[in-house]
Parts: C-alpha cells; sequence; structure tokens
C-alpha cells in the first residue's frame, strides 16, 4: 500500500541517520516523529515530533505505534523485542528479522553463508580456552570481536602470528560477553554497495564505493571504486541476494573485503541507510534516504546511476572547523548534523566533492 501525503512516518532513533531520513521524507510529503531519549537529538531538529523515551519503553513505543503509519529505524541495535512490539500494532520496515540477524555477528555470517555468499572463516568465542583453540585453527592471525554491539571499530582485538601464547584474561578484557574470532584477512580494498528492496519485491543497488578508514572510523568513500566490472557485478548481486532472502523493504549497507584476484567476501551488513552511502546525496538524483523513505512508503524505487564521480569524507571531531573553507569550494555539498559539541572520533558531518561528471 502507497502511503498518501500528509502521512507520518515513525523513526526509532535520533541520530544523523534519521535526521537525514526525516528531510528526505520532508521532501516528500510525509511527516516524521522520532523516538529517541535524547531531547533535541539531531532527527528531532528537523521532525514533526519526538517522543523523549528509551528504545524499550512500553509507553513510548505505544504512542509511537498509535500515531504511525510506518515505522523504520535508523540504527541496527535497536531491541528486536521493540521491534517486534511495534510491528504487531502497525507496518515496521525493514522487517524485525533484519534486525535479529545483523545484531549478532555469528549468526550474520551464519546467515550469509547459508545463502551461499562467503565471509571469512570465523569461530565462536566463550573463554580464554576457546580462543586459544581459535588461533591455533587460523595460524595465529584473527580478529577477535564482541558478538553484539560493537560500531567504527570499537570492541575488536587484532592478533598476529599467536600461534600460541597465555590467553588467559583475555575474555575478561573484552568484557565476559559472547565473541567471535574472524580470519585475518588480506584483501587488496574495501567496498560497500547500497541497495534497495521495496515493497513489490523490485530490487535496486547503487555502485559501489571504494572506504577507507581511520582509527576504525570511515574516512572516505569513493565513487567509482576503481575494482574490476566483474567484482562491482559479484557484490552488487550480492546485497540482492541478501535484500530477498531476508524479505527486506528498505536500504541496505553490505561491506565488503575485495581479495587480490578481485573476488569479495562480505564483511559486514547494516540493515539501515549507511555512512558509506551518503555520496549519493550529491551525486545521485535519488538519494539513499529518499530511496529508502520510497520502499517504506510503497513508492516505486528511484534511478541508482550517479550524474557524477565523488569522494564523500566524514568530518571527525574538530574536522568540523574546516566547514567555512568547504562551503567556498566549488562542487562540494556539506552536511552538519546539528551536535552541538565536538569530540574525538565523533561523526559532525560530512562533505561530498564532485570530481567529475559521467
Amino acid at each position: 500500500m502507497m502511503l498518501a501525503p500528509g502521512s507520518t512516518i515513525g523513526i526509532v532513533g535520533g541520530g544523523q541517520l534519521g535526521r537525514m531520513l526525516a528531510m528526505a521524507a520532508a521532501r516528500l510529503g510525509y511527516r516524521i516523529a522520532v523516538l529517541e531519549p535524547q531531547a533535541g537529538c539531531p532527527a528531532a531538529q528537523v521532525a514533526n515530533r519526538q517522543i523523549v523515551a528509551a528504545y524499550d519503553d512500553p509507553a513510548g513505543l505505544a504512542e509511537l505505534a498509535a500515531i504511525s503509519d510506518v515505522i523504520t529505524y535508523e540504527f541496527e541495535n535497536v531491541p528486536v523485542e521493540a521491534a517486534e512490539t511495534l510491528a504487531g500494532r502497525v507496518p515496521v520496515l525493514p522487517p524485525p528479522r533484519a534486525l535479529e540477524v545483523s545484531q549478532d555477528r555469528l549468526s550474520e555470517k551464519q546467515f550469509l553463508n547459508g545463502i551461499g555468499i562467503d565471509t571469512a572463516p570465523f569461530l565462536a568465542v566463550d573463554s580464554d580456552a576457546d580462543l586459544a583453540s581459535a588461533l591455533h585453527s587460523f595460524g595465529g592471525n584473527g580478529v577477535l570481536k564482541t558478538r553484539r554491539m560493537g560500531y567504527d571499530g570499537k570492541g575488536q582485538r587484532v592478533f598476529r602470528h599467536m600461534e600460541s601464547g597465555n590467553y588467559s584474561g583475555v575474555f575478561e578484557a573484552m568484557g565476559s560477553v559472547p565473541l567471535i574470532l574472524e580470519g585475518l584477512i588480506s584483501f587488496e580494498c574495501e567496498i560497500s554497495v547500497i541497495g534497495a528492496r521495496g515493497a513489490d519485491g523490485r530490487v535496486a543497488t547503487y555502485a559501489p564505493a571504494r572506504n577507507v578508514h581511520r582509527d576504525g572510523i570511515l574516512h572516505t568513500s569513493t565513487v567509482p571504486a576503481a575494482v574490476p566490472d566483474i567484482t562491482a557485478d559479484v557484490a552488487r548481486a550480492a546485497a540482492a541476494s541478501i535484500l530477498e532472502a531476508l524479505g527486506y523493504v528498505g536500504v541496505i549497507g553490505v561491506e565488503f573485503f575485495v581479495l587480490d584476484d578481485g573476488s569479495v567476501l562480505v564483511n559486514e551488513i547494516a540493515p539501515r541507510v549507511h555512512n558509506s552511502g551518503h555520496w549519493t546525496e550529491a551525486a545521485c538524483v535519488i538519494s539513499q534516504f529518499e530511496q529508502h523513505v520510497r520502499a517504506i512508503a510503497g513508492l516505486p524505487l528511484g534511478d541508482t546511476r550517479h550524474h557524477s564521480a565523488c569522494v564523500m569524507e566524514n568530518l571527525i571531531g574538530d574536522d568540523v572547523a574546516r566547514v567555512p573553507e568547504l562551503v567556498a569550494e566549488p562542487d562540494v555539498l556539506v552536511h552538519l548534523y546539528g551536535k552541538a559539541e565536538a569530540r574525538p572520533g565523533r561523526k559532525m558531518g560530512h562533505f561530498t566533492r564532485l570530481t567529475g561528471r559521467n
């Protein structure tokens, strides 16, 4: 069913992704209600209404469901139980199943392998003894991660050339929570694909972006990604397979490692609009944010072609001081997130520089 203009889209989460979704929805005539415990959050600054409540607060969830025609979310750590509660009252898109799969790195990789998509090798780690065994299996090299939560490089520890050793205390130091050890992959570059699936089942994918990270945080996304056409095609096809397997409606971000032979491994999936897709705001007629709104509102998906090559760069912490010089440049789109305080590692905004027309 297609949402009529004037309908209300509920968003769980009030960060910058919710802010950009709200702005795209407003352009299409929709109203926005945000559920977020932080008053005056970035999304609330451009929304029609904010419900100040925890993501699992029963009264807040009931209020959001009562005023919304469809509900979405802007981050993947929304409690699955909360999403399912909402889904019992109003459509929730993407479906809660996508949250369930993506919130646990072990279940995520098992899901991906189960639909024929390759990942780095992995083993569950629930003790120091498990870690010793897993590292031995992977030749002493691996990335130990918390299975749940963690983002921008948080909750991770890298091991190299550790075929044997004393691992006493590592599990406790990681929080005594379920962990996963992923084999350390030698790769040529990292890319990501932003894909969308509409309510009618149609799938559309954007061109891959080449991503560079600093200190575990995305620094730049460049389009074109400068990978072989076959690599780009395989990555886009993998994103489409994930969307189909989840019965997904909305936008998803899929991150890949590109190996030396041009093949790809999926690193992780994000059931939401994605930082590495911010370039679409400047280089495409239909951004990832409008694409997501179109999908959950039952509108036709838009064209994913890009009219320009570009580089998107995050403004982290004090990088926001560069804004005066950036807005003076031609072919640069600057987007700030309305955050009052610049802190180290905090995403304050981004800019996209167009580098050539197609």
